[in-house]
């Protein structure tokens, strides 16, 4: 059984779904999908990339110089998309428990007065 991935991970994996960013894009983007609930700071993403490339679900794709900065751009690897697959499938099957209980319990309430 895969341990459960914690949300911060999960998030910057979801930023890398779809194409390769580099680190301040993928703070935004994080911030964008959570609503603003969460809000990386640039060590603690720096720490979690290193952790998830030494894990083989993201690596480096690409560097360019923007504004005289070097910007590396991370992009999720197959392993990270299966990694991420597997999480929403976990997540999904919770969600559908609990909407399911949730509709019980409304439903025995209702008929209880």
């Amino acid at each position: 059984m895969t341990k459960s991935m914690q949300e911060p991970t999960f998030l910057v994996l979801t930023a890398l779904a779809d194409a390769p960013q580099h680190g301040y894009g993928i703070i935004g983007d994080v911030e964008r999908i959570s609503g603003g609930r969460v809000r990386l700071r640039a060590g603690t993403l720096y720490t979690a990339l290193d952790r998830l490339q030494a894990e083989g679900l993201i690596e480096s794709d690409h560097e360019a110089v923007v504004d005289g900065r070097l910007r590396r751009y991370y992009r999720l690897t197959d392993a990270g998309a299966g990694r991420l697959e597997v999480e929403v499938e976990r997540m999904r099957a919770n969600v559908t428990i609990a909407a399911t209980r949730l509709r019980l319990r409304h439903g025995l309430a209702g008929g209880t007065a």
